[in-house]
């Protein structure tokens, strides 16, 4: 597949995330309506993170790999699967639609009166003060470090040759429901670069200044999964273009 056919996968994937992901979020998580208590709380979103993952990689699986994560693209890279010239360009592509999912996030939310972008936080993440649960910087860290390396030893496991064929998404979009219900309330969940840097940028301040962690802490993890998961699993094949979907 072209490369470019790739990163608009990647692209168009990304965008998907932050609008279904962060969307329900902003828009979701606590409305009320005509009758109180229709929101779908951070267990709705936790699992429309999953479905978006999910979806798309039943979509674009087969075109890009559907990583959506600077942090994955890096960890594939470390194990072997994914070719390092094709690293940087999937993390722009996957940056680009991010950051485009947010704005159209953004364009959506201000319909409604009274929102305010900034005061609601715009499912960005945090530490201390803009944690969720108020959880500190080396809480934050760790908790992000730990999450996206089992997330990435999840995608290798589940994307194996060996691993039974066709369950992958259904694995990973499961495993990213499963962290969201861990670490909502302590980052408000990131284990995604990109995910990240969208929201971030509309919101500004302290979630900029605090948006190193979200970059950090994920590669780390992503690194130390890739390290791992090839010397647990002696994982000499696979494929180095993409996630094996097939």
């Amino acid at each position: 597949m072209q490369l470019s056919k790739r990163l608009a996968a990647e692209l168009f994937g990304t965008f998907w995330l932050v609008l279904g992901g962060c969307g329900s979020a902003v828009l979701a998580a606590n409305f009320a309506g005509p009758v109180h208590g229709l929101g779908i709380g951070f267990v709705g979103v936790s699992l429309a993170f999953g479905l978006t993952v999910l979806t798309m990689a039943y979509a674009i699986g087969h075109i890009s790999g559907c990583h959506l994560n600077p942090a994955v693209s890096v960890g594939l890279t470390v194990a072997g699967r994914f070719p390092a010239r094709d690293l940087l360009p999937y993390i722009v592509a996957q940056v680009v639609g991010a950051v485009l999912g947010a704005a159209v996030l953004a364009l959506i939310a201000s319909g409604k009166p009274g929102f305010e972008l900034v005061a609601s936080g715009f499912a960005s993440n945090g530490y201390g003060e803009r944690s969720p649960g108020h959880y500190s910087l080396v809480a934050a860290f760790v908790c992000e470090v730990v999450m996206t390396g089992f997330f990435l030893f999840v995608i290798l496991g589940a994307t194996d040759k060996r691993a039974p064929a066709g369950f992958a998404p259904i694995a990973i979009g499961l495993c990213l429901t499963l962290i969201h219900l861990v670490s909502i309330p302590v980052t408000n969940t990131s284990v995604n670069p990109a995910r990240s840097t969208g929201p971030a940028l509309f919101v500004g301040g302290a979630a900029v200044d605090q948006l190193w962690l979200f970059w950090v802490a994920p590669i780390i993890g992503a690194v130390i999964a890739g390290v791992l998961y090839p010397l647990i699993a002696e994982n000499r094949g696979g494929s180095t273009q993409k996630l094996a979907l097939d």
